[in-house]
């Protein structure tokens, strides 16, 4: 068997803006710049870009069999029996699916929650193997595990490796949340962008982000530097779930993404997505409160009586948001005070990928299933990238 270098040798990382070097030698690819790792807000969005959702390792070869030496990262929260499933590594060649590898569980970090300080279990490394490869050189991409950060230790082939053919295909940039993201996909090709980009014969770079579509200022800036044929930005569910906005401050946001997106890329295509159906939070949350912000700044001197009464129109952009809320935002956004300067700016409802006839495939009201996910990426393809699609 060869090794073969996975630092400036023929491997390609696509879907992958850096390469970390790790401890132990290892290289861990993640999904944003390094220079953004400054402004992450916690350890969990650390954690999620450095879950490699469409991430894989592209190179030509007539390799017969195929060796890579990682070290996963799984989470394990306190009352669970088991660590989280570290997924699937899958082989595609000349662009079909011919084998799939359950990732091994490795380094594990014991947590109450998401966001909380991790307890490290420490864990070793472990090798997937892909024999039976057909005869012939092939064009190879492997793809981790959207929902585990991978160190990738070493790669071997029984065969020399050389750099992919460049594939020709435009390069799709998007954005989104943890329903762009994919975890409960049942592999890396089957999150919905990597469906659709299959479909559609698209370069994909997946910057969904689990739990942290929130509009981050790091992120336009990675998009507006990052080199883009097409670029689609699915905003407004974590904004709703996680109660960041208001519609105070939720529109003007958008705007400021969109500017510095366009920065880079005054002639691309960009479409904004509203959110998806989800059961759990098409109304107002349950735990946020019915009207918002009256403090003392807010009363009349003297008399400690709002300025306002709860429900008056001038309070109404400090109210929870909710996805109709958004969806009527965005839209408004994208057709009616941005379209007459911006010819290539365009929206789609979410709603069109996953509406409410398919609410039996998100069991959770908020994540599709595997399923979901599939239905979403072929949709994409028909309306999008199809005939007639503003992506087409």
């Amino acid at each position: 068997m060869h090794e073969i270098p996975l630092a400036g040798g023929p491997v390609l990382f696509r879907g992958a803006l850096d390469l970390e070097q790790r401890p132990g030698g290892g290289l861990l690819p993640r999904r944003l710049p390094a220079w953004t790792r400054q402004q992450y807000p916690d350890a969990f969005m650390d954690f999620v870009s450095a879950m490699p959702s469409g991430v894989r390792l592209a190179f030509r070869t007539a390799a017969r069999t195929l060796e890579l030496d990682l070290l996963t990262t799984v989470r394990q929260f306190d009352g669970s029996v088991a660590p989280t499933p570290a997924g699937v590594l899958e082989l595609v060649v000349d662009g079909r699916l011919v084998a799939r590898a359950d990732a091994p569980v490795g380094r594990v970090l014991r947590l109450a929650h998401a966001r909380a300080a991790a307890r490290e279990v420490p864990g070793e490394p472990a090798t997937v193997r892909f024999p039976g490869l057909a005869e012939g050189v092939k064009e190879i991409e492997l793809w981790l595990p959207q929902q585990t950060p991978c160190e990738l230790l070493a790669l071997r082939a029984d065969a020399q490796v050389s750099p992919p053919e460049p594939s020709g295909r435009p390069r799709w940039v998007h954005h989104g949340s943890s329903i762009s993201h994919c975890t409960q996909a049942d592999g890396p090709t089957g999150t919905w962008p990597a469906v659709a980009a299959a479909l559609g014969g698209l370069e994909p770079v997946n910057l969904g982000m689990a739990g942290n579509g929130m509009l981050d200022p790091y992120v336009a800036r990675t998009i507006r530097d990052l080199p883009a044929d097409l670029i689609s930005l699915k905003l407004g569910v974590n904004p709703v779930l996680k109660a960041a906005f208001k519609l105070r401050t939720f529109g003007p946001a958008v705007h400021g993404f969109l500017d510095t997106v366009r920065g880079g890329h005054p002639d691309t295509p960009i479409l904004v997505i509203s959110p998806v159906f989800c059961p759990r939070l098409e109304s107002v949350r349950p735990d946020a409160p019915a009207a918002a912000g009256f403090g003392a700044e807010h009363t009349k001197a003297g008399d400690g009586r709002p300025d306002e009464e709860p429900g008056d129109p001038g309070e109404a952009g400090l109210a929870p948001l909710t996805l109709a809320m958004v969806r009527e935002a965005l839209e408004s956004i994208v057709l009616s005070r941005r379209s007459g300067g911006d010819p290539h700016l365009h929206y789609l409802d979410g709603r069109e990928l996953f509406g409410p006839r398919d609410a039996a495939d998100m069991p959770d009201g908020i994540h599709p299933n595997a399923a979901g996910y599939r239905r979403m990426g072929e949709r994409f393809a028909q309306r999008v990238l199809g005939g007639g699609g503003v992506f087409a």
